[in-house]
């Protein structure tokens, strides 16, 4: 069979004489049929010449043999019945056209003659019915004699595929449908933030930024404020108290884990070294000279706060507060937020109040009656407002201390009613929430995600692993009336913050403390009270390149972890025969079951020189070591071998918190944990 000829879906052509004009041999090598005629000239069916009739075999290859009997004959069996097969029917053939008229050619401009294009004979069966291309189908099966195969099956498959196919439809619709309502809530929320500018991330303040990569710091601010709504909330107008301070500060951490929330709170009164920032307008929020329109002149670029910290907010707005907050933590402050008396009160009344629990009445001397009743009771917005403000209640004797706890076990009770009722799942809920309370409050660095964000990795948290902290005190005011902060017990607080060290009262989900806490070494056995998790079990080492160093550039501090005497001085010794700089060796407080360095960040080189002359120990990074590399010789420890030449390149495999000691955190820190359910 050729191309030419069949080049057209549809039957064989039929062979016959050829036609008028001649054949041409270049396109087919097989007689061309004669040509039909026109359709309105057919009439008639009578057979043309050289065709057989159906069930006569010829013997040539071109004998029809339906598809049926191809299928018998594999299977052995006998010639297929008629009613069985599948036969193509013939078509009609029309009588042979009448010869078609040769125009004479017309003789052009230049007297050339016109081509004379054959009409070529086409049957209708040849031509091809786009309308009916489809994709080819499964083969039908063969089924037994006596009938065939219902197309039922097809048909409710088909049904089934449009079916499955509309309700992909409907489900990617309301996909998009549902993902262009949270983008239009994201962005209509955003576009009503207040924002301001407050934070300094490039802080020299701020300690070993690389431990604290991925956390999230938000300084939360409690503003009293007496302009616009805040004047009908109870709390005095700008008559008793112009501008603005910061009422309550807490600093919020949550660490990359997202494993727990810490919030530090700071006394209103803490004594501070005043400080000079840029001047700030609190109507405006402005930064830089402000103009007195009773002076009609314009006041300094920079100013100096008091000695209190409340007073940082209202010289130098949240920058100034950010600053020494800064400077008291350490942490690096990423996300700012103030919420005024105004929007504190509507983010209550937005979740439906919230359950507080006293052991008796409370009566505040400039507020007057906070609570009536001892017991549990729901507060709404104004009277909650009242409960963690009150600072002169005639029952507590601790002064500011007395509120911070209040405020404390508050935040309690509303992050577990907003865990439990799953707040920060619903979008509806969390629109409530949200639309209540964002046009009184001033951000930086916070979008309607972030706080999406932050709700739900404090959902993830169970209560038992959300802590609140007092910053340390020493208990007694100052000549001015603050508070001094114990700046050693301060640091201390920050650096277990940092380090993810396990705080006072933390409980697992099952209430049993948290490993490393207090609590949890009471009903430790004795042997293994003080003892740590190796780091070589903890899968999630770091691998850091790194190249060694001189012995002669760094210090080393060598620590006895195995109780062997003068273990610690004999390897000091060594080192220092290797060029190290050597300082007194000393026990370390808990056996260690593997040698461990110990380096803080930036000294990556001097730990991987050090480690170099050590067979396969940890490498630790921690804070607070600058620029001394601690060893801690396990019971692993073997020698001391010379350090890899200086310059080499290595690996080393650098694991953070996880075999050093717990901070030693001061005794008597004020801690309350938001799993805390009692009545105070």
């Amino acid at each position: 069979m050729s191309d030419g000829d069949n080049a057209t879906p549809g039957l064989p052509s039929l062979p016959g004489p050829p036609g008028p004009v001649g054949d041409n041999p270049w396109l087919t090598r097989n007689p061309r049929p004669s040509p039909g005629a026109a359709p309105w000239e057919r009439s008639g069916s009578s057979e043309p010449e050289g065709v057989e009739k159906a069930g006569q075999q010829s013997g040539k290859h071109a004998d029809r043999v339906t598809v049926a009997d191809l299928i018998a004959k594999v299977h052995g069996d006998s010639r297929v019945p008629d009613e069985r097969r599948h036969v193509r029917p013939e078509p009609d053939v029309e009588p042979p056209a009448p010869p078609t008229e040769i125009i004479a050619a017309v003789s052009g401009p230049d007297g050339e003659d016109t081509d004379v294009i054959p009409i070529v004979s086409v049957q209708p069966s040849e031509l091809p019915d786009l309308a009916s291309v489809r994709r080819p189908g499964p083969v039908p099966r063969v089924g037994t004699a006596g009938g065939t195969d219902k197309p039922k099956p097809r048909r409710h498959r088909s049904k089934t595929i449009v079916a499955g196919r509309a309700a992909a439809a409907l489900i990617a619709v309301l996909a998009l449908a549902t993902t262009g309502s949270a983008w239009q809530w994201e962005s209509s929320k955003n576009n009503m933030l207040n924002r301001v500018s407050a934070l300094d991330p490039n802080s020299r303040d701020i300690v070993d930024p690389a431990a604290q990569f991925g956390d999230e710091n938000f300084l939360i601010v409690g503003v009293d404020s007496r302009f616009g709504d805040n004047s009908d909330m109870g709390a005095g107008t700008t008559a008793d108290a112009d501008g603005s301070r910061s009422d309550t500060v807490m600093l919020v951490n949550i660490p990359a884990s997202r494993k727990r929330v810490v919030a530090v709170s700071f006394p209103r009164d803490l004594a501070i070294t005043p400080i000079q920032c840029e001047a700030w307008n609190p109507q405006t929020g402005a930064y830089g000279a402000q103009h007195n329109d009773q002076t009609k002149s314009d006041g300094p670029d920079q100013v100096y706060s008091e000695t209190k910290l409340n007073s940082a907010y209202a010289v130098g707005g949240p920058k100034c507060l950010v600053k020494e907050i800064q400077k008291l933590s350490g942490l690096s402050i990423n996300r700012f937020m103030a919420v005024d008396f105004a929007g504190f009160a509507k983010m209550v009344d937005a979740v439906g109040g919230v359950e507080v629990c006293s052991t008796t009445p409370l009566q505040d001397y400039e507020l007057g009656t906070v609570l009536a009743n001892a017991g549990r009771q729901t507060l709404d917005g104004r009277a909650a407002l009242q409960y963690v403000r009150a600072r002169q209640v005639t029952t507590e004797f601790n002064g500011d201390y007395g509120r911070i706890k209040r405020q404390q076990l508050f935040l309690s009770s509303l992050l577990r009613s907003m865990i439990s009722n799953e707040v920060f799942f619903s979008l509806p809920k969390l629109d409530n929430v949200v639309n209540m309370f964002i046009q009184d409050t001033s951000v930086d660095n916070v979008r309607t995600k972030d706080l999406v964000d932050l709700g739900q990795s404090i959902q993830g948290v169970n209560a038992g692993r959300i802590t609140f902290v007092t910053v340390p005190t020493t208990g007694q005011t100052d000549s001015d009336g603050n508070e001094p902060p114990r700046i050693d017990d301060v640091h201390t607080l920050f650096d277990a913050i940092i380090n993810d060290d396990p705080l006072p009262d933390e409980k697992n989900p099952d209430n049993t403390p948290v490993p490393g806490t207090p609590e949890s070494t009471v009903s430790a056995k004795p042997d293994s009270a003080s003892r740590v998790p190796s780091a070589a079990a903890v899968p999630n080492a770091e691998l850091v390149d790194a190249v060694t160093t001189n012995p002669q550039d760094v210090t080393v501090r060598v620590s006895n972890s195995t109780g062997e005497n003068g273990l610690a001085a004999t390897a000091a010794t060594e080192l220092q025969s290797h060029g190290f700089n050597v300082t007194s060796p000393d026990d370390y407080p808990g056996p260690l079951s593997s040698t461990t360095v110990f380096f803080s960040a930036g000294n990556e080189e001097a730990a991987a020189t050090v480690a170099s002359s050590f067979t396969k120990p940890t490498i630790e990074r921690v804070t607070g070591l600058g620029d001394v590399v601690r060893v801690v010789l396990g019971s692993d420890f073997y020698s001391v071998t010379p350090p890899s030449p200086s310059g080499s390149p290595v690996q080393v495999h650098v694991v953070r918190g996880t075999s050093s000691p717990p901070t030693q955190l001061p005794q008597d820190l004020t801690v309350t944990n938001a799993a805390d359910t009692t009545c105070q």
